[in-house]
């Protein structure tokens, strides 16, 4: 057990995970975190985002073309009775007919596609935020997971240390051979618990994998997540008007707003010009025509688009009134929390060293007779709880660093997400 705690001297959970890291350098380790956040315009949700980006802003693009322009050749007067038998008192008619927008429709069209253009970008910034949130989570409880292996690994093998110790005093007639049933016991419920722990590895790695786009899992990483959570995030207070997600949803009302105004000029009619030249067959000459045309709203005035446009709006309205509350409140929470979870960690660090020593005074005292097995176990059970306590501390440290770093624009390491 000296080289127990030997390799136990640092209580930090990343120093489980790194142990367990070691212990997988022949598998196929995922990416560090830096690299999968620079290959992430190739992952498809990333991709969809700028597929967004673009659609809108090929939409932009059509809504300022003007209408196209028609042509038009008919004839009149031929083939029918005296004296229009026949093609010589034929009229033949060459038009050009150009539709001229009226009430702002073409500048309407064009605001309502920069608006467009910016809510697809502003969201597709709150997108690439949300997806590095998501990445350091992912990657946060892959390294946990492969953390708790290591601590399954350890429970086992401190399991199996007791049962040879209880074995021997049994034989030797200083303990009932109930001590070393409860021993056999410890050990099967500590392997049963390692190969959980080894499953819920599985899952985790193969999340990371597929919200990186990586067809293939992934067995260990390539670097600690958690051991760089020891740097201060960003100071300061967060400005829930500048955080991503409530600047998308406004961006989108504006939109929204924008879209409104376009149904509102459809309601205008437009006017259609027409200009043509005329061929006068009997008089053999040419002669100008043109004219005028105007449709009358009788029937359709665009009142249900509009209708569903305001209403559009009044949605959008309110769901950036929700996201300006939930930014100002998370805004509120993200920096106490990060201080709690900072505290908690080092309250972890603490019970770790306690139990640390509480299990090794135990041992101490049970190979020497002094004590029963149940202390020993007891004693060991604390060792394990504080172990996990130490990575659920650290895991929700990530989660507070992760949740701060997405409000202030940033991914969880620092680096500004554009």
């Amino acid at each position: 057990m000296n080289g127990f705690m030997g390799r136990r001297g640092c209580a930090l959970a990343s120093t489980l995970a790194a142990l367990a890291l070691a212990g997988t350098a022949a598998a196929d380790p995922a990416p560090s975190f830096a690299q999968l956040l620079r290959r992430a315009a190739e992952t498809p949700r990333v991709t969809a985002l700028e597929a967004d980006v673009a659609q809108a802003e090929g939409l932009a693009a059509q809504g300022g073309v003007r209408p196209n322009p028609t042509i038009s050749v008919y004839g009149e007067n031929f083939s029918g009775s005296s004296p229009y038998g026949g093609f010589g008192r034929t009229e033949t008619t060459l038009q050009l007919n150009q539709p001229i927008e009226l009430g702002g429709k073409r500048a309407a069209r064009i605001a309502a596609g920069r608006a467009s253009v910016a809510a697809a970008q502003a969201s597709g910034h709150a997108g690439r935020l949300a997806y590095a949130y998501d990445l350091a989570r992912a990657y946060g409880a892959a390294e946990v997971a492969i953390g708790r292996i290591a601590l399954a690994q350890d429970e086992v093998e401190e399991a199996t240390a007791i049962l040879s110790v209880a074995r021997a005093l049994v034989s030797a007639g200083k303990e009932a051979r109930l001590r070393q049933l409860q021993a056999e016991t410890e050990v099967d419920a500590m392997q049963a618990m390692l190969e959980q722990a080894k499953a819920e590895s599985v899952a985790a790695l193969a999340h990371l994998a597929a919200l990186a786009g990586s067809e293939t899992s992934w067995t260990a990483l390539s670097e600690s997540l958690l051991d760089r959570l020891d740097a201060r995030p960003r100071s300061g207070p967060v400005d829930p008007m500048q955080e991503a997600g409530y600047r998308a949803a406004e961006a989108r009302r504006e939109a929204a707003a924008q879209r409104v105004t376009v149904e509102r000029t459809r309601a205008v009619p437009d006017l259609n010009a027409q200009i043509g030249v005329r061929r006068l067959e009997a008089d053999n000459a040419t002669a100008l025509v043109a004219g005028v045309s105007l449709p009358l709203h009788v029937f359709d005035s665009n009142r249900g688009n509009i209708a569903a446009a305001q209403a559009e709006l009044r949605a959008a309205e309110a769901r950036a009134a929700a996201a300006r509350l939930e930014a100002q409140a998370q805004a509120r929470a993200a920096q106490g929390l990060v201080d709690a979870t900072d505290r908690r960690a080092a309250a972890a660090k603490r019970t770790m060293a306690t139990a640390e020593e509480t299990y090794r005074l135990a041992r101490v005292a049970y190979e020497a007779g002094k004590s029963p097995l149940i202390e020993l176990l007891n004693a060991r059970h604390g060792l394990g709880a504080a172990r996990a306590v130490v990575l659920d501390a650290a895991a929700a440290r990530l989660e507070a660093r992760a949740t701060f770093a997405r409000l202030s624009g940033t991914t969880i390491t620092g680096e500004p997400v554009q």
